[in-house]
């Protein structure tokens, strides 16, 4: 006979984060699961946010301080502009252009 070279399939219950447990076939001990049919909002109809490695809170507080960082260098911008001689409506104190001809008649 043969040995069999297939891990052996027996039955493991399978418990989810809500409480719901299941029993099921497999190779593995045990299972446990964040999401199943009792609590997934696809089935449940209901809007959750499954974050298990805080990746919405991350992303928000990342947001709010790009958020930030483009105020502070929107306000250095506006700062540098004035100290040029530009003015906050965005246009620029210009001296008149003069060609060689007219400083050549001021000189005399």
């Amino acid at each position: 006979m043969k040995k069999s070279i297939h891990p052996e399939y027996k039955k493991v219950e399978v418990v989810c984060l809500c409480g719901n447990k299941m029993e099921l076939q497999s190779t593995t001990d045990n299972i446990r699961v964040e999401l199943c049919y009792k609590c997934h909002p696809f089935y449940t109809g209901e809007q959750k946010i499954v974050d298990s490695a805080n990746r919405v809170k991350r992303f928000t507080e990342q947001s709010s301080i790009a958020e930030k960082k483009k105020d502070y260098v929107e306000k250095q911008k506006i700062k540098k502009e004035e100290k040029k001689g530009i003015s906050n409506q965005g246009e620029k104190k210009e001296k008149p252009i003069l060609t060689l001809r007219d400083m050549m008649d001021a000189l005399k």
